[in-house]
């Protein structure tokens, strides 16, 4: 298993080493080109991902064909379209590299296992759930109480390094003043 995840892994929780075989036996390794697409629009959400490296966004596209980013999602970060991923339907929104990128994959089926089998990952993953629901409860907050310098201010201290790895245009949408494809 790539050491950074271990790493990860074992700084939030206590991890056996039986357990970390046991993710490592159903761990896809994936690398993405710059502009790959993880998942497109329409499709099932097959994996949840893990980001060793690189740099993706979540977006959708509008009826005009403006772009919506969602999310950005670099080193350590989860990703993931959750509502496709969970209930089986197909994906409203698109992943897609903006740098290479690795990433280690599991299946729905293998994800269940996991967090069946290994209390310590099920465990991190509630604790990521809850800090993802607050993370979207200040992104809203945010988005309609704040002005355009204070949303770019938030950026930048939500994402510190990201500002340089991210077309401006991309932060605009991010921000809520989206351009057109």
């Amino acid at each position: 298993m790539v050491e950074t995840f271990v790493k990860y892994l074992t700084d939030r929780a206590s991890f056996t080493a039986a357990d970390l075989n046991k993710i490592d036996a159903v761990t896809v390794n994936k690398k993405l080109k710059r502009r790959q697409y993880l998942l497109h629009e329409g499709q099932i959400c097959q994996y949840h991902g893990f980001v060793v490296s690189g740099l993706l966004r979540l977006f959708r596209v509008g009826d005009d064909a403006t772009e919506h980013i969602l999310r950005f999602t670099g080193e350590n970060w989860w990703v993931s379209d959750y509502e496709s991923f969970q209930s089986g339907l197909p994906s409203k929104g698109n992943i897609d590299a903006l740098e290479d990128s690795q990433l280690l994959l599991w299946s729905k089926d293998n994800w269940e296992m996991l967090r069946r089998e290994i209390p310590a990952f099920d465990a991190l993953q509630t604790k990521l759930m809850g800090r993802a629901i607050d993370a979207q409860v200040n992104r809203l907050h945010a988005a309609i109480s704040y002005t355009a310098e204070e949303k770019y201010h938030a950026f930048l201290k939500t994402f510190p390094d990201f500002h340089n790895r991210v077309p401006l245009h991309m932060v605009a949408s991010y921000l809520g003043s989206p351009a057109k494809r």
